[in-house]
């Protein structure tokens, strides 16, 4: 979703499929206002369901989707771009996060407090009331299954509207949960930005949750503080590795060619700056240069892809841009680094080294498959420049200096750090972005604090007769 402010109404959308540009859907846009009103007519009743029992409907939702998992996987392949293995773990992940949210709800709780005697005192979490949530293209099931059982289970009422470029596979999930919950308690909205604008500046939605790109993140917060609303940001990333000496050179490349490869590039902890220690460069390069050049293109659909396109021929422009660019500014191309020719928005895993801050491809979020590496000498010095930019959603470091990932932990201004891993973590972890990567916590047990209020009650019996 474009900045709020920039974007026209529309009618209908067209959903294509980006190996290969066909439209394969038009959907109608919704009306944002009946949407809300529908929510807000639905809260107090779901308020004051039972909370084990917004729980038990969750799981029934739960049953229906994990008979469904194929078929949602390929709707999220085709309007998205991802290879289908890739897709089933996205929907397998979403049915985990609504399992995980479905426990996690009729447990969150708030705490007793010691006050006058006789008389009581206590913390209680209230539900907010009606909840929109502004959703990205790049993992739609997923992200949407985490947010929309969150709020589900604190008695939130919930509209969401997933981005315009993958609305099929959510409005699927949606579709399906539906059979088991109220009517008005969980809503499609679907639309372009405008929908999301509308959305977010309505006076009677409670929190919007976001997670997306840093111009659309601004316009969400800006239209809820105007009317004293919540929301809750994860945005844009610019995740660093470092790679120190002494680590296996070949073992550090398989690990970078994760991180900067998967999905295309195309995931909010994508690796997308890389500094790597003199000592070991020369090697990590070759390797992951080799890696880069064997990965297949090719759909979604086909069992030997191993990377599909990026979501759209948009955002292959600014993924060659930021390349070009670099080279031009003296960065050398290693491989890839231009539009693969022929029908969709294939762009090649590329590699640059000698880049430098100041670039596009170090300053800016690329979101694409592209590793950007620059030599550095010193452990500190790769410190300094992992944290040398606006961002701080997540980093990577790969060492064999228990000194050095101590000191990462503390130093690295990111939400989350990552050592000897690209990818991975616990489930019931949960972290703030840093920088201008969001706001507040977005999973873990934390965001049912998040999605809820805190109201503190003072209990004394009446006076007796």
């Amino acid at each position: 979703m474009a900045g709020l402010g920039t974007q026209r109404s529309m009618s209908v959308i067209d959903v294509t499929d980006p190996s290969s540009g066909e439209t394969i859907a038009r959907l109608p846009c919704s009306d944002a206002g009946q949407l809300v009103a529908t929510a807000r007519a639905a809260h107090p009743a779901w308020e004051r369901t039972a909370p084990a029992q917004r729980a038990s409907l969750v799981k029934l939702g739960v049953a229906r989707l994990r008979a469904e998992v194929e078929g949602i996987a390929l709707l999220q392949t085709r309007e998205g771009g991802k290879p289908l293995s890739d897709s089933r773990g996205g929907v397998q992940a979403g049915i985990a996060a609504l399992e995980q949210y479905a426990e996690l709800g009729p447990l969150h709780r708030g705490r007793s407090l010691q006050g006058s005697t006789p008389g009581a005192d206590w913390m209680m979490p209230v539900s907010r009331g009606v909840a929109a949530l502004c959703l990205p293209w790049n993992d739609p099931v997923a992200i949407a299954c985490a947010q929309i059982a969150a709020n589900l289970v604190v008695g939130n009422t919930v509209i969401c509207k997933p981005s315009e470029k993958t609305p099929l596979s959510t409005a699927t999930v949606i579709e399906l949960l539906n059979r088991e919950l109220p009517d008005g308690v969980l809503q499609l909205a679907v639309g372009d930005g405008s929908v999301g604008a509308a959305l977010a500046a309505h006076p009677e939605v409670d929190i919007v949750v976001h997670v997306g790109s840093v111009a659309t993140g601004r316009s969400v917060a800006s239209a809820c503080a105007a009317r004293g609303a919540k929301a809750l940001l994860e945005l844009g990333g610019k995740d660093a590795m470092i790679v120190d000496s002494e680590v296996d050179p070949v073992w550090a490349a398989e690990q970078a060619a994760v991180g900067c490869f998967a999905n295309a590039g195309q995931i909010c902890t994508s690796i997308e700056r890389v500094y790597v220690h003199r000592d070991v460069a020369e090697e990590f390069v070759d390797e992951l240069v080799s890696r880069a050049k064997s990965l297949r293109l090719g759909p979604g659909t086909d069992p030997s892809t191993d990377m599909g396109p990026l979501i759209d021929d948009g955002q292959r422009d600014v993924v060659d841009g930021h390349v070009r660019a670099a080279v031009d500014a003296g960065a050398e191309l290693r491989c890839g680094g231009a539009p693969v020719e022929g029908a969709g928005s294939y762009y090649p895993p590329t590699v640059l080294t000698s880049v430098a801050p100041g670039m596009a491809v170090v300053e800016e979020e690329t979101f694409g498959p592209v590793a950007a590496v620059q030599v550095v000498d010193t452990f500190d010095e790769a410190l300094r420049l992992a944290n040398a930019t606006r961002y701080g959603l997540a980093a990577v470091v790969l060492t064999a200096d228990m000194g050095h990932a101590e000191r990462a932990t503390r130093e690295l201004a990111v939400g989350t750090v990552k050592i000897n891993a690209a990818f991975g973590g616990a489930p019931g972890g949960a972290a703030t972005p840093h920088g201008i990567s969001g706001d507040g916590f977005g999973y873990g047990p934390e965001l049912l604090d998040e999605l809820t209020r805190t109201r503190v009650v003072h209990l004394e019996p009446p006076p007796s007769s």
